[in-house]
């Protein structure tokens, strides 16, 4: 096997392992967006329509609704926030990250059976915000995880790009995240009809289901998605 085959070998398989993670991580993303939506209806993780609601909803002089839907962009973003420093202060960023959210979503699910309402509300929003701390490209391709505007946008512009002649094919996998988003939202929609009172949970069960996975990538492929993205901390 020649050296450039090898390379391109090690490079599809790079790209592979990411692919499935980002598929993976997207699908709960979605499980937990539809069923929030479902329990709530208000976004857990789709900052664009809670900043168009909060909007209507301040016009509409409903300031209960429109302070709950800025509160959520704020815990939103802060758990963003929060999903880099826990990242970046562990040496297994993908576990670490998927874990932290796991045991939010759990907190949620036990608050929720408890009869809480704002709080579980809150706390999924956090968690969908820390998740896109897990995963922030593939072989240096942006993606994203628990939005899918920005994935169909790049997307579209390949497309475009590839009628004027360009053959590089790096953005057909902005699709990844947006089929993984709209499976696991058929399935959060199904889980928050059928059995409300575990849904939560089963997503909780099944972000540390794939951070167990991670851990079975061979380790070049661990060391790679688990590279720090901030300064060491001190």
């Amino acid at each position: 096997m020649t050296r450039q085959r090898r390379r391109r070998l090690i490079t599809l398989r790079r790209k592979g392992a990411g692919v499935a993670l980002v598929a993976a991580i997207s699908f709960v993303a979605g499980m937990t967006d539809a069923i929030g939506l479902s329990m709530s209806g208000d976004f857990v993780s789709f900052m664009t329509g809670n900043t168009t609601r909060a909007a209507l909803s301040l016009r509409a002089g409903d300031l209960s609704h429109a302070t709950r839907l800025l509160l959520a962009i704020l815990v939103f973003v802060s758990g963003n926030a929060g999903g880099i420093i826990v990242a970046n202060l562990s040496e297994r960023r993908v576990v670490a990250v998927l874990c932290a959210v796991g045991l939010f979503l759990l907190l949620s699910a036990v608050l929720q059976g408890q009869g809480g309402k704002t709080a579980p509300f809150y706390l999924v929003v956090f968690a969908m915000g820390m998740i896109n701390a897990a995963v922030e490209n593939v072989e240096g391709l942006p993606i994203g995880l628990t939005y899918v505007t920005g994935a169909l946008s790049r997307f579209g512009r390949g497309i475009g790009r590839f009628v004027l002649g360009d053959r590089n094919l790096d953005w057909t996998i902005q699709l990844v995240p947006w089929i993984g988003m709209i499976s696991g939202a058929l399935c959060g929609a199904v889980l928050a009809i059928t059995w409300p009172e575990i849904a939560l949970a089963t997503v909780s069960l099944s972000v540390f289901l794939i951070a167990l996975a991670s851990t079975m990538m061979p380790r070049s492929l661990r060391h790679r998605y688990n590279r720090k993205t901030g300064p060491k901390p001190v």
